[in-house]
């Protein structure tokens, strides 16, 4: 993996596992910097909203709308609807998704809102998530509302 702020994002997936979460994670970027960092914390917090990239938000703290638009989000793993509409109210301007083959949120909505969307196809980012999914079935489709 030669993307930086990927491997910083799948360690906060990695993080999640080891507490018993969904293996998702986030990181915001601002300026070449780590702003924010999160991991998907429904199951560990009993939440309904802690995705990957509402808790890597959140722990970036209030920030100004000038610090979003000059910010980058990466998620292992493409962002759903709600994740995708946190980005787009904060204009957030560019999205780095690790992967969308287990999962594909509304890229194509968010392209067309402006934002730029690059999916790396990460080999780890998939490899986590299959094996994830294969082994808790019940889990990944609370996660993913089905």
């Amino acid at each position: 993996m030669t993307d930086l702020f990927m491997q910083e994002a799948l360690e906060e997936a990695k993080k999640g596992l080891a507490e018993g979460g969904i293996p998702i994670g986030s990181v915001l970027v601002k300026n070449g910097t780590i702003i924010g960092r999160g991991h998907n914390r429904r199951i560990q917090k009993g939440s309904s909203i802690l995705h990957a990239e509402m808790d890597c938000l959140e722990n970036a703290g209030r920030l100004t709308a000038q610090d979003y638009k000059d910010s980058i989000l990466y998620s292992t793993l493409s962002p759903c609807d709600m994740c995708s509409g946190a980005a787009l109210l904060y204009k957030i301007p560019k999205i780095v998704i690790g992967e969308n083959k287990t999962f594909k949120g509304p890229e194509e909505y968010v392209k067309s809102r402006g934002v730029e969307v690059v999916v790396l196809n990460e080999k780890n980012c998939i490899k986590l998530m299959e094996d994830f999914i294969e082994k808790n079935p019940a889990l990944w489709n609370e996660d993913i509302g089905e």
